[in-house]
């Protein structure tokens, strides 16, 4: 058969997809679009609860420096490469920002265009009622015989007002009916939770970044002046200022603990920790304040939380030539629950070579089966300071910061413990005993006279000072975002139509129905509800 004088014959297939070119305005608008959507969202913030686990495994250097360097003690190979991944910053991080950023312009790119629709939607009116209302849910009809279809409409329509309904009323000729919506509440909680959340990530960014905090140990009758040189130690945010801390000093007067004595399984158990100071604020008299565990004073704005206790022994030693080369209190750190404490004290003024002592003090002394000492009760029952004794040097002249709870005895001989030929000195209050090698004496004072609760060792107290500008700010979008995701959660989204049509009686036939918009369980017992509500108001029966 021969073809048509028009016929064309149609290309050969080309292999492969053809595609326009979308060019770099395209991408961007391509990329912005998938970073915005609500699916990105959700992985990011996802991704940002799994990318915070690493900091609650392995200790920061911004909570606990100390523990970093015992990291990089115990295991001395991994440390290095975790700390090349930034794993001890996790928070201030590279790539736990990126995560940070990602999903901060994600949550704008979303709340930004819903916020505008979510408007428009508000200010459109009620949609027209449908032709056929029984292809809806809940479709209900209730005859009305001597009722005026007027009448009747007036009265759904303020009845749905009144159940917090937009309403709408149309007269197609044929019908009088009111269409009814009400649940935008819904996406304005969802709105309320997307830009509170954007409001908890800028104050925790803005806020982390002037927040500080720092910790004290302070021995009962000695002061804190809120100053940088007097912390232990100290964590600032990038854009702290130390003419941002309020003037203020603190002595701390007394601290008491009660522990459990009657219950033997919880024997020995700290039930109050008690810290009493005095606080002395710029421009204002002097006043008492307390501060017990998860109870913090908050003075001129900074949260004071108490977060660790123990003992102080108060030691004296002369050197060589009689002088007295240390006199004061020196904390020991808490190595288990009864409170056996090790300690380190340093004498670099002694005459003829500094002396080094790192000792243990147990509040209820007692021999293991081993012959080592150890404590069975954490109160003072029958203290005991034990000391081992070094001379030599200490390594802190040549203005290398050392820590003053660890000493290094490199440079120095042991003379009295370990594996000296001179066991360790054992001392209760107020005995004193000579140094080994003729270097000197030492005094462990009984301080009872000098304490307010009559206590032979004094007590310390270690306070956190913390303070963040943005907690205020986090909790109100915090309790926001929980306000508006119970709103988009909990409100339904629904459509309510109510139609008078003539049924050539001289009467009306009433219609009913309504429409979700999602899942909406209770759409059907609702539009039941308002048929009864409305049938009974207008004196007509309805059916069963």
């Amino acid at each position: 058969m021969s073809r048509p004088s028009d016929h064309i014959d149609s290309p050969a297939p080309q292999k492969g997809v053809n595609q326009p070119t979308l060019g770099v305005v395209g991408y961007l608008r391509f990329f912005w679009r998938q970073l915005t959507s609500m699916r990105t969202a959700l992985m990011l913030l996802l991704l940002l609860a799994v990318a915070a686990i690493p900091g609650s495994l392995v200790p920061q250097r911004g909570a606990d420096p100390n523990g970093v360097v015992q990291y990089f003690t115990d295991h001395p190979d991994l440390a290095p490469v975790l700390d090349g991944l930034q794993l001890f910053d996790v928070y201030t991080s590279v790539w736990f920002s990126a995560i940070y950023l990602l999903l901060f312009l994600s949550l704008i790119g979303c709340v930004i265009p819903r916020s505008s629709h979510h408007l428009k939607a508000l200010r459109t009116p009620p949609p027209k009622t449908p032709a056929r209302l029984e292809r809806l849910e809940g479709f209900t009809t209730v005859d009305a015989p001597g009722v005026d279809a007027a009448s009747a409409i007036e009265s759904a329509r303020a009845m749905l007002r009144r159940s917090g309904y937009r309403v709408r009323m149309f007269d197609t000729g044929r019908a009088l009916s009111v269409s009814a919506e009400r649940g935008y509440l819904r996406e304005t909680g969802n709105l309320v939770f997307h830009t509170a959340l954007i409001g908890v990530l800028v104050s925790v960014g803005i806020g982390g970044g002037f927040a500080y905090n720092g910790q004290k140990v302070i021995v009962v009758g000695q002061p804190f002046v809120n100053v940088l040189n007097d912390f232990d130690t100290f964590n600032p945010g990038r854009f702290f200022s130390e003419g941002s801390m309020p003037a203020y000093r603190l002595t701390l007067d007394s601290f008491s603990a009660k522990y459990e004595t009657e219950n033997f399984d919880a024997y020995g158990f700290a039930s109050n920790f008690v810290a009493g100071l005095t606080v002395h604020e710029a421009g204002r008299d002097a006043y008492q304040a307390e501060v017990r565990v998860n109870q913090p004073v908050e003075i001129m704005g900074q949260e004071n939380y108490l977060v660790g206790n123990g003992y102080a022994p108060h030691v004296t030693v002369t050197d060589a030539d009689g002088n007295v080369a240390f006199t004061g209190s020196v904390p020991f750190i808490p190595q288990d629950g009864n409170l056996t404490s090790l300690g380190i004290i340093k004498i670099p003024d002694a005459v003829p070579e500094q002396i080094g002592l790192r000792g243990f003090f147990y509040p209820t002394v007692a021999a293991l089966e081993s012959g080592a000492l150890t404590s069975t009760f954490p109160d003072l029952y029958d203290p005991m300071l034990t000391l081992n004794v070094y001379t030599g040097d200490l390594g802190i002249d040549d203005g290398t910061p050392r820590s003053v709870y660890s000493i290094d005895t490199d440079r120095m001989t042991q003379l009295a413990g370990g594996d000296a030929d001179v066991e360790a000195i054992r001392l209760r209050p107020g005995e004193a005993s000579e140094l080994p090698g003729g270097i000197g004496t030492i005094t462990f004072d009984d301080m009872s006279q000098d304490t307010a609760n009559g206590e032979s060792v004094p007590r310390f107290a270690t306070l956190d000072v913390h303070n963040d500008p943005s907690r205020g700010w986090v909790l109100v979008f915090a309790v926001l975002a929980l306000l508006g995701l119970m709103a988009g959660l909990f409100v339904p989204r629904r459509r309510v139509w109510v139609k008078a049509v003539d049924d050539g009686d001289g009467g009306i036939r009433l219609e009913y129905a309504g429409l979700a918009r999602g899942e909406d369980p209770g759409l059907a017992a609702a539009v039941a509800e308002l048929a009864g509500s409305h049938a009974r108001q207008l004196g007509v029966r309805l059916a069963p």
